[in-house]
């Protein structure tokens, strides 16, 4: 990793920032295992465990939005704060009634879904925040710092869960999730965005003056008003429910029947790595159509749909697999970089609001369908027709010309970029 890609990590308030995520990553990825195997040993149903589940899922997409608008208002990073500290609140008090053995199906229902409007107002300010404490020259490789070490935080996170909820049971998994929000807390509360960054100006006065629903519908106004925007986020609506779909559902019917459930789990731990090392490139690339460049690279997404449906082989899996977590980091990272670049910053929050929800809602949607499709017509049709979607989506929206022509704007010098950042930094 050359020196011009770590250059963001000179910056304190980013490293406040990227621990913060870290930590919260941490303990997300050990959450989902220790919560499904609490319900799973209360009750045994896998509808019980998809209600609880789910409800977190459905609160967190209905309040993205107002989570958003807020993050526009107020200081991002005492959002983040106040977001932490309740997740912490809900998770400790899930873990005490697992513990406890208090546990019951509503509660739980009732304490994720209160957790899904916590992370609903922490994740479009977390994002969003990040032009107030990186300069440009050097953004694009903060957010390939920030999504590397949250792919390293996952890959530790789920091994690391599963042997906790063997050996001290899915209370402790929980607990140690409530902690990790605790922590992120502090870390958070740490952070000092820098005071130019912070200076009110007319839009952020406009805001603070104008009402919760105004403020939303001048958020949808920026959003459509740019059509590379609303072109990828539809197009990623058709790949996310296409994935959720082919992978998360029909991957393991198909694996079961072919290369074996351990299997499996080294396909997906290859498309890790692959999205690990993606991140790692994604600080190197220099290209003035960044956008451009993302968007082809999730061409690759096709690849693991279409040879689970076609060829399952163990060995053309994980090459499959490898290569799309690759790709889609490419373009996380040319999404993330040029949201920032080309969004005002006063609607910046409200925009990345509009962007989970429209990329977010379509994966239960994805999830719930591909079942049914495949009973009617066949696994392997369903997973070919899910390929052929995702390669619709990517040529769609590869036909914007406003997609294609978008220019990112280089750093003149690596020299250059490290004198921004240092001014920004004193």
């Amino acid at each position: 990793m050359s020196e011009a890609g770590l250059a963001p990590l000179r910056l304190v308030p980013f490293r406040f920032l990227l621990a913060g995520r870290t930590i919260n990553a941490l303990g997300n990825s050990i959450a989902p295992i220790a919560l499904a195997f609490a319900v799973l040993d209360l009750t045994g149903s896998p509808r019980d465990l998809g209600l609880v589940v789910g409800a977190r899922m459905l609160v967190n997409v209905v309040f993205l939005l107002f989570g958003g608008a807020l993050a526009d208002r107020v200081p991002k990073h005492l959002l983040m704060v106040g977001a932490s500290v309740a997740a912490a609140i809900t998770q400790a008090a899930v873990a005490a009634l697992v513990l406890s053995g208090a546990a019951t199906v509503g509660l739980l229902i009732a304490l994720s879904a209160a957790n899904g409007m916590a992370g609903a107002l922490a994740m479009p300010a977390s994002s969003a925040i990040v032009p107030q404490l990186v300069p440009d020259g050097i953004r694009q490789q903060a957010n390939a710092l920030n999504r590397l070490f949250l792919n390293g935080a996952v890959i530790i996170g789920a091994p690391v869960g599963g042997v906790i909820v063997a050996t001290a049971g899915p209370g402790w998994g929980i607990a140690i999730d409530a902690a990790a929000f605790a922590v992120s807390a502090v870390v958070f509360a740490l952070l000092r965005v820098p005071s130019a960054a912070t200076a009110p100006d007319a839009g952020a006065a406009a805001t603070a003056r104008s009402g919760i629903f105004t403020d939303l519908r001048a958020g949808w106004t920026e959003f459509r008003s740019r059509t590379w925007l609303w072109v990828v986020v539809a197009g990623f609506s058709v790949i996310n429910a296409a994935l959720s779909g082919g992978i998360s559902v029909l991957g393991p019917v198909v694996a079961d029947d072919t290369v074996g459930r351990r299997a499996w789990g080294l396909v997906l731990a290859a498309q890790t790595v692959g999205m690990v090392l993606g991140a790692v490139l994604a600080m190197r690339i220099r290209v003035s159509r960044l956008l451009f460049v993302g968007v082809l690279c999730t061409a690759f997404e096709v690849l693991p749909v279409l040879t689970l449906g076609a060829v399952p082989h163990l060995g053309l899996l994980l090459g499959a697999a490898f290569l799309a977590g690759a790709g889609i980091e490419q373009f996380s990272v040319a999404w993330e970089t040029t949201m920032q670049e080309h969004i005002p910053a006063d609607r910046l929050a409200r925009v990345y609001s509009y962007d989970m929800v429209g990329s977010f809602v379509a994966i239960p949607v994805g999830q719930v369908a591909a079942g049914p499709i495949a009973e009617v017509a066949g696994v392997e049709s369903t997973l070919v027709g899910a390929a052929a979607l995702i390669a619709l989506s990517v040529a769609g929206m590869l036909s914007s010309r406003s997609v294609r022509n978008l220019r990112h704007r280089l750093p003149t010098s690596s020299q250059g970029a490290e004198r921004t950042m240092e001014e920004s930094a004193a």
